[in-house]
Formats: structure tokens, C-alpha cells, sequence
């Protein structure tokens, strides 16, 4: 890929995506495979004015290996250095960037249920940091090609052409145009507008039918909202959590879904794939669920904590999207929840709510938002299907008909 256009999308993420400010420390996570790439976003990084900017390179074998030989204890305890660093995190508010490259499998085999105990323990500790800075830090999601990643898309073609392959459909799905902030600018402005439309009905809950046989029902917390594109933090400035994007969000009321849904779209969850899954709530709870591949693995995910079997997010993706469009199975969450309507079990979000900036954590926990330490999007998009509004006065308005935008 030529550098001009990396250079583009390097300055997009620092740029539009965390909007890294004078004088403000970065974080960037990144795994090994694209170091020339990282260096440019770390000195687009530097431009902007960034005070500092601190590489943390993850490897998924190491993580393996940890897995195996450490003691449970060992895995569970976050030690004095980490809990060090979420403190800087909470003391100086510095922007987070997480580049994407992992391998879809490249978790297979690793004992699970030692990492999803070693999880129960770590996250309680790791979250009282993270509740901390919420809606304060401006954060991003971006992707990069990483080669196991690519010939899992790519198969027949050799490495090399396979992440050239990859690289052009992740700039594309990014809008890595002629005009990247231009493109962002016009496409934040299009999903604006039609989180103000959904936001205007008056909508208390929705209704899902698909012919796959999803067939579902969640309620909403009154005064909450949709978002979409570009968020504000606290600090009051705007970022865009996620590269790409195309999604229309919000969280629905705690305990109040019914119905089962079929996922459309394989999930990769810390690199181990889960598909052919369908999953049943009854009082806003997941209770019956079965996948073809990777049940045990959905089951951990349920079973986390108190909430991760309830719903933290519920999200609207037109069929007839750029990344659907792209005809690529991306194996990659980022990437294939803007590509089909989605949920998420687990912690919900309090920008949800329309006065979160003057309510507490706990406050929003009060009025339904789902409180737990796990947030993982499945998707449920499908080309036929058809989701209805019910609105407090009474009327069904469609929002999706035949997998689209029904206005």
C-alpha cells in the first residue's frame, strides 16, 4: 500500500479519530504486525501536539502461553505497575488508540475457563479504574492488517497479496478517500441525522422479525436516546470511537427483552470464533442458547458476571452498507457490526441516557442502564429483516423494512 495513503489514514485516526489535543498524552495497543504503520500514527500523533505517545505491543501466542503456565492466582492478580498505570490513566485523562490485527483463531485451543476465571477476578479491580474516566477520554477503534488475519479472508492468494487485499478493504470501510475528514464530516452528519429522526418518534420499545426465525422484543429507558458517529466527552471534545462506523446505538432498559435471535455474522471473541448461534432472553435474560461452533465459549460470555447475560447495547446497521456491501466476512467484531444490526451482552453505556452528563455512574445503573464488566456485539442483520417502533402514543413505525433504512 502506498505510504501517501497510509500517511492519510494515520492522520485520520490521530486527527478525527481521538483528536488528540496540545499537550495530551496518547496510549496506542497494537500487536507486532505493522510497526512502519504504527510509527507514522505515532508521529501524526506528535504533529497534532501530543505531549508523549507510549506503544504497547500485544502478541497473541505470548498470551497462550501465559494462560498455560501461570498459576491461576498469578493470571487473576493485576500487579502494582498495572494498577500504577490506570491511575496515570484516571490522573492525566490521555487519549487510547487500539489497532486491530489479530488472528480470528489465533486463540484456539487456550484453556478458556482458567481465562474467563482469571477475568472475573482482574475486571472488578480494572473497572473501578475505568468507571473513573468514563465519557472523559477520547478513544478509537482502527484496524491494520495483521497476515494470519488476511489469509483467513484471502485464502488462495499468498500472503503479501493477501494483506494488500485486506489493507485496501480496511481503508475503504474507513473512508480513506481523496478526503478522509471531509468523507467523516458528511457521514457523522448523515447518522446525526437519523439518530434526531429515531429520537423524535417517542419509541418505548422495538420489534425484530426475520426469516431465520429471529422473532424479538426490548424495551427502552425512558429519557434515553440513539447515537451515532462522532461522540463529545466530558472535556467537551469530539472524537470518533470507532473506524469504521455505521451504526445507530443505544442501550435498552435492564430486564427487558423477549424473544430469541439468530445470529447472521460469525463472532470472533478473544480469538476464538462462535458460530451458528441463537440465543433466547426471557425478562431481559439470556436463558437457552446453542451454537454450532463455539458453544462453550458463548457460554463463558453469558456467564461472566451478574449482567454479561443481559443486553448492554442495541444497534441499527443497514444491510446495504459499505462493509456489507464489500461482500468480505471480516472475522473481526470492528468491522462486522457495521456491517448488520447487532446487540451486545453486557455493560451498557450512560451517554445513553439525555442528562448523563449530570447523573453519576450508579444513577444510570438505577434507571436501567446494565452494569457489568463484559461488552461483546453479536450480529443479527439480515437482508429481509424488519424492525417496528412502538411509541408512547401508540403508533408502529417501521425503522427497517427488508434489512434497510425504512426512511
Amino acid at each position: 500500500m502506498k505510504k501517501t495513503v497510509l500517511r492519510k489514514y494515520a492522520n485520520l485516526i490521530a486527527a478525527k479519530g481521538v483528536n488528540v489535543q496540545k499537550g495530551q498524552e496518547v496510549f496506542i495497543q497494537a500487536e507486532l504486525d505493522q510497526p512502519e504503520f504504527v510509527k507514522m500514527l505515532v508521529e501524526e500523533c506528535y504533529k497534532l501536539g501530543a505531549k508523549s505517545v507510549k506503544v504497547d505491543w500485544t502478541y497473541q501466542p505470548l498470551m497462550k502461553v501465559n494462560t498455560r503456565y501461570m498459576t491461576l492466582k498469578t493470571l487473576s492478580t493485576l500487579p502494582n505497575y498495572d494498577e500504577a498505570r490506570w491511575q496515570h490513566y484516571v490522573d492525566t485523562i490521555p487519549c487510547r488508540i487500539y489497532l486491530e490485527s489479530e488472528d480470528p483463531d489465533g486463540l484456539k485451543g487456550m484453556d478458556q475457563k482458567k481465562y474467563s476465571k482469571a477475568l472475573q477476578k482482574l475486571m472488578p479491580v480494572i473497572r473501578s479504574y475505568r468507571d473513573q474516566i468514563e465519557n472523559k477520554y477520547q478513544w478509537c477503534i482502527a484496524a491494520v492488517p495483521g497476515e494470519k488475519w488476511a489469509k483467513k479472508l484471502f485464502p488462495d492468494l499468498s500472503k503479501h497479496q493477501a494483506v494488500e487485499k485486506l489493507w485496501e478493504a480496511i481503508l475503504s470501510c474507513a473512508r480513506v478517500t481523496e478526503d478522509p475528514l471531509a468523507a467523516w464530516d458528511a457521514h457523522n452528519k448523515d447518522l446525526k441525522a437519523r439518530c434526531a429522526y429515531i429520537n423524535s418518534l417517542g419509541a418505548v420499545s422495538f420489534d425484530y422479525k426475520a426469516g431465520n426465525g429471529t422473532d424479538f422484543h426490548v424495551e427502552f429507558i425512558p429519557g434515553s436516546h440513539f447515537n451515532g458517529g462522532a461522540d463529545t466527552s466530558l472535556q467537551g471534545i469530539v472524537f470518533n470511537p470507532n473506524m469504521p462506523s455505521e451504526e445507530c446505538f443505544t442501550s435498552p432498559m435492564k430486564g427487558k427483552a423477549e424473544g430469541i435471535v439468530y445470529a447472521s455474522k460469525p463472532l470472533s471473541f478473544n480469538g476464538q470464533v462462535i458460530d451458528k448461534f441463537w440465543i433466547r432472553f426471557k425478562d431481559g435474560k439470556a436463558v437457552e442458547w446453542d451454537a454450532e461452533v463455539g458453544k462453550d465459549v458463548l457460554t463463558e460470555i453469558i456467564n461472566m458476571d451478574e449482567g454479561s447475560c443481559m443486553l448492554g447495547e442495541v444497534a441499527l446497521v443497514p444491510y446495504d452498507s459499505p462493509i456489507s456491501n464489500s461482500g468480505l466476512l471480516f472475522y473481526n467484531t470492528l468491522f462486522d457490526e457495521n456491517a448488520a444490526c447487532h446487540l451486545a451482552l453486557g455493560f451498557g453505556f450512560q451517554d445513553a441516557l439525555d442528562d448523563y452528563q449530570n447523573i453519576t455512574l450508579q444513577d444510570a445503573y438505577d434507571r436501567g442502564v446494565n452494569k457489568s464488566f463484559m461488552h461483546v456485539d453479536f450480529m443479527i442483520g439480515t437482508p429481509d429483516m424488519n424492525i417496528t417502533a412502538n411509541t408512547k402514543d401508540g403508533r408502529k413505525v417501521p425503522i427497517f423494512r427488508n434489512g434497510n433504512w425504512a426512511f
